[in-house]
């Protein structure tokens, strides 16, 4: 008994010392950020950010954060610049956008004069292409809206050129491309698609929706290793912006073998979420294949599946309830509603998440109908539901409160709306005055209930959010253009832009417990900027820019000083 006793005081006077001895102090911060303003979910203040690994350890202030730091922490000095949250783009076509950048880029070129003097410099400047490729131009730009074969004749006369609209609905192809392609006066439109003619039926150089693959075979197809080569560039584009994540809307295979290749080699310096795709009159084994190509890419994040319903307003192949204010008919809707909703309920039975390109009003009410009608049909998932629905340019004001009711995402590219020329002068003369007052509706369809994710759908527009950020601010150019802006009502505050981007593209991809907030625990993926973003007009957000991209808890970008003296 009395040994008993003994070991039984020798016990607890152990745990009595252990319960007295002081905690072992946390480890170090790998990276400290201080004195930045830090974009809080709740917008409680905070100061400093560490971060350990690839998480975000502790959001409060310089002196508490400061406390974490070790003898091999990297400081950062945020100069009470805005520190956020990485952008997360919930739109984009990475390998083509990637490609783009070694093309020409006619994005910013808005008069005819502008896109011949890139298209005619870019080919002088690349002699041995044996195409000339490039993609961005307006319909605005253009007399009537369309161009046509002999204007990219003059430009380039020795080989074959062909120009994507920045849309990605149209090409424009001269002389030598529609020869190498074998386009005549005696081809057919595909199914879906137009080749526009002039009064003699001879093709006038343009290719609308489907008809333009119809050149795809006679195009060099990059290398292998040139694919890899633009991917590795369009990550650092990427970076360079503050984008850390992606949704890739509609990728092929090949596509998913390139971006597996670069995961294993820890180049794959964006997180990637992909969405497969879709086509009228799928089938079940169809449907197996999209199953057995996901398990083929463990590594990646494959979860969506992305439809087109319709094509664009610009080229009137976007769907509409009424015709056209400038044109017959009621344009192009790719699928029968029977066979959308017998698809969307075929995939959302399978556990995918939805995704609908939908433009038009007629469009956006098929997408939401074969939504509503598979919720009815199948039980919920356990992860629940985030379906959507991409672009939604001109919604119908009795569809708007239905994404809030049937949860339905409204993931939308600000940057689209921007009113320049092609926006006044094609777009909205072409749905009319009362169509154009619901255009681009976000606030519309966030005030009903509806979430909204935000993109730039890259490569229709550069990967650069700031763009877009300016459009939901102040839906005018940069320029400022129109007085008041177009469609004021759907402007929206700082704030909720930057949760847009971020935290809301998170929870559009089911993402949001992991990324695009700094909190404690969230992925260490940051942007700091070169000044204070709440501390100026909205109209000065564009022209603030990234010093420094953090992914993973890793410096990936940062900006260059500046030369003294420079601007």
């Amino acid at each position: 008994m009395e040994r008993l006793t003994v070991r039984l005081g020798l016990a607890l006077a152990a745990l009595a010392v252990a319960g007295c001895a002081p905690a072992a102090p946390p480890d170090p911060a790998d990276l400290i950020v201080v004195n930045a303003r830090v974009f809080t979910p709740d917008s409680s203040p905070a100061d400093a950010v560490a971060i350990r690994g690839n998480r975000i350890a502790l959001v409060g202030g310089r002196k508490e954060v400061e406390a974490l730091a070790g003898k091999a922490t990297w400081r950062m000095d945020a100069g009470g610049a805005s520190l956020t949250p990485g952008f997360n783009d919930a739109h984009v076509h990475f390998l083509e956008g990637s490609l783009s950048l070694g093309q020409v880029d006619l994005l910013d070129a808005e008069t005819l004069p502008a896109i011949e003097t890139k298209i005619r410099g870019f080919a002088a400047a690349n002699p041995a292409a044996p195409w000339v490729l490039g993609r961005g131009w307006l319909y605005g730009a253009f007399p009537g809206g369309l161009p046509t074969r002999a204007q990219l004749d003059l430009l380039v006369p020795d080989r074959p050129a062909v120009m994507n609209c920045y849309d990605g609905h149209t090409r424009w192809l001269n002389s030598k491309a529609l020869a190498a392609a074998g386009i005549t006066r005696h081809t057919r439109d595909p199914a879906n698609g137009v080749i526009v003619r002039d009064a003699s039926g001879e093709p006038t150089g343009v290719l609308k929706e489907a008809a333009q693959a119809l050149v795809d075979h006679a195009i060099p197809e990059p290398t292998r290793e040139a694919r890899l080569a633009a991917l590795r560039a369009g990550i650092a584009e990427a970076q360079r912006f503050g984008v850390t994540s992606v949704l890739d809307a509609g990728v092929g295979a090949e596509e998913l073998d390139l971006f597996d290749a670069l995961r294993t080699a820890g180049q794959l310096g964006v997180r990637m979420s992909i969405a497969l795709q879709a086509h009228p009159g799928m089938a079940e084994a169809e449907a197996d294949q999209l199953d057995s190509l996901k398990a083929r890419h463990p590594g990646l994040t494959i979860g969506a599946v992305k439809f087109y319903a319709d094509g664009v307003i610009e080229a009137h192949t976007a769907s509409m309830l009424n015709p056209w204010t400038n044109a017959p008919g009621t344009g192009l809707p790719n699928y029968r509603p029977d066979d959308l909703t017998r698809i969307v309920t075929m995939l959302d039975r399978r556990g995918w998440q939805i995704l609908i390109h939908a433009i038009g009003d007629r469009g956006i009410r098929m997408s939401l109908d074969a939504i509503e009608a598979a919720q009815k049909a199948n039980p919920a998932p356990a992860r629940g539901r985030r379906h959507r629905l991409e672009h939604i340019e001109d919604v119908s004001a009795d569809d708007i409160a239905r994404f809030g009711k049937l949860g339905v995402i409204a993931s939308m590219q600000p940057f689209h709306a921007s009113p320049n020329g092609n926006v006044l002068n094609v777009w909205a003369v072409n749905v009319g005055p009362e169509r154009a007052a619901r255009a681009w509706s976000w606030k519309s369809i966030y005030d009903a209930g509806g979430k909204l994710a935000f993109g730039t759908d890259w490569p229709v527009v550069g990967i650069d959010p700031r763009p877009g950020m300016h459009t939901a601010l102040t839906r005018t150019t940069a320029a400022g253009a129109p007085p008041g802006g177009f469609g004021p009502a759907q402007r929206l505050p700082l704030r909720q832009v930057l949760e847009t981007f971020t935290s809301g593209s998170a929870y559009a991809e089911f993402a949001d417990s992991t990324k695009g907030l700094i909190k404690v625990g969230m992925l260490a993926d940051l942007v700091i900027w070169d000044r204070d973003l709440f501390a100026v007009p909205v109209d000065l957000v564009k022209d603030a820019s990234v010093v420094t991209t953090v992914f993973d808890g890793k410096v990936v970008y940062r900006r260059e000083p500046r030369a003294p003296g420079s601007r």
